[in-house]
């Protein structure tokens, strides 16, 4: 709810916020991407997006896209096609891991983004 972020493009309401790496209306719900309106205060660097190019942002659910061998506690893999709830997005992730999560039957582990879909 700034002077300087700009409207939103659905609505024009002008309480716009960030959210994370976005840009979203209380009014409407409408979530959309900084740069898309020209506005250089969110650096691109900071948008994580999953192996199809879907921009992730906090608490949004993914599904694994390829088998993962898990390393350490247990083991075993992870299947194509299970489902993580609320993720959250980290920027010190160990090596180019910059998911933290609950995965069903593996528990708290980091994932990289280029091997989770968003679930739309």
């Amino acid at each position: 709810m700034s002077d300087s972020l700009p409207a939103c493009p659905e609505c024009h309401e002008n309480m716009t916020y960030k959210l994370g790496a976005l840009l979203a209306c209380p009014m409407c719900g409408h979530e959309w991407l900084a740069e898309a309106v020209g506005d250089t205060d969110v650096d691109e660097a900071s948008v994580i997006k999953d192996a199809v190019g879907n921009v992730l942002a906090d608490g949004d659910d993914v599904t694994v896209a390829k088998d993962l061998k898990v390393k350490g506690g247990g083991g075993g893999t992870m299947k194509v096609g299970t489902k993580v709830k609320g993720v959250r997005l980290i920027a010190d992730g160990v090596g180019d891991h910059d998911i933290n999560a609950t995965v069903p039957g593996f528990g708290r582990m980091q994932l990289k983004s280029s091997v989770v879909k968003k679930v739309l």
